[in-house]
């Protein structure tokens, strides 16, 4: 169906607004800024600053990579060093054995070969680092586990070790097993 000119004219939207209007309108638009093109001095700048920051970068990333080698040595150091500290607890449990065993055992040749092989364990064990806590009148909660208390006295004041119930052990500088006490408390 083909419309004529006529209807074609009425279909349109009027617009309410002439022709001199609608160009003052479009005068009144801003115009796009022009890019000002940057001067070498602000280019060098530029390249200065990021070349700068680059630099430092760098120099904290190097910092960064020698410190996480450093901490890298020192822990295969404590590694190395306290290589033996689980077996060496694994180990307490049998020494414990035989100390139970001699208390029991009657005088005999039996007795002198227990003797003898808690020695040389204990020898062994020596050699590899691990030293008996030395249990003092004190009680030292870095090294001692307080297992019961007792009222203190006049030859037990407040604090001291009453009884060793079970010997600790250090490996290297670390505590192995504390010793577990009965301590004085008021």
């Amino acid at each position: 169906m083909m419309l004529s000119s006529d209807s074609r004219t009425a279909a349109a939207p009027q617009n309410p607004m002439s022709d001199e209007e609608s160009t003052e309108e479009e005068v009144e638009e801003p115009a796009p800024e022009e890019e000002v093109e940057p001067t070498i001095e602000e280019l060098l700048a530029d390249a200065v600053a990021r070349a700068e920051k680059a630099e430092a970068e760098i120099t904290y990333r190097d910092a960064e990579i020698v410190n996480l080698r450093r901490r890298s040595a020192t822990d295969k150091a404590e590694l190395r060093k306290f290589a033996g500290f689980n077996l060496a607890g694994r180990i307490l449990p049998v020494l414990d054995s035989l100390d139970k065993a001699l208390e029991a055992a009657e005088d005999g040749p039996m007795t002198e070969g227990l003797r003898l092989t808690r020695e040389n364990l204990i020898q062994a064990l020596q050699s590899e680092g691990l030293t008996p806590i030395e249990v003092g009148s004190e009680y030292d909660p870095n090294t001692m586990e307080a297992l019961s208390t007792l009222p203190a006295s006049e030859e037990h004041p407040d604090g001291s070790v009453i009884d060793t119930l079970e010997a600790g052990w250090m490996y290297k500088e670390r505590v192995l097993r504390p010793a577990r006490v009965v301590v004085a408390k008021e």
